[in-house]
């Protein structure tokens, strides 16, 4: 995954029209939510309800582009998870737009099984 690339993609065809990209770069941790030592991470994605999730998102009020890259699979602590990113016109729209898209996605696309060793 290469940030400078998913930023340079999501500036694509703005022409002007955004204010504001705020992007999210979700990355593997060595605890758990609950606190538990982490040594990788295996990921699934459901590739479809992602499309529809990111439609959805680029529809709303203000909202210019709105792209998102994931890895599947076993990923080490430190290795990047996820790039989320939103574009729009002002920052309102897009805070609440990326909160709201990073938050289905999490619930309803991505899941995860934690390894301590």
């Amino acid at each position: 995954m290469d940030l400078s690339a998913f930023v340079a993609k999501m500036k694509e065809g703005l022409q002007g029209d955004a204010g504001m990209i705020l992007i999210h770069d979700g990355i593997v941790r060595n605890f758990s939510s609950g606190g538990s030592p982490v040594a990788s991470i295996e990921v699934r994605v459901d590739w479809e309800r992602l499309s529809q999730i990111l439609t959805d998102a680029r529809g709303l009020p203000g909202i210019k582009g709105v792209e998102a890259e994931i890895r599947e699979g076993r990923l080490s602590v430190g290795e990047d998870i996820m790039f989320l990113g939103v574009a729009g016109d002002t920052r309102e729209n897009v805070i609440s737009t990326l909160a709201s898209t990073l938050d289905r996605i999490k619930k309803e696309v991505t899941s995860k099984e934690e390894f301590s060793s």
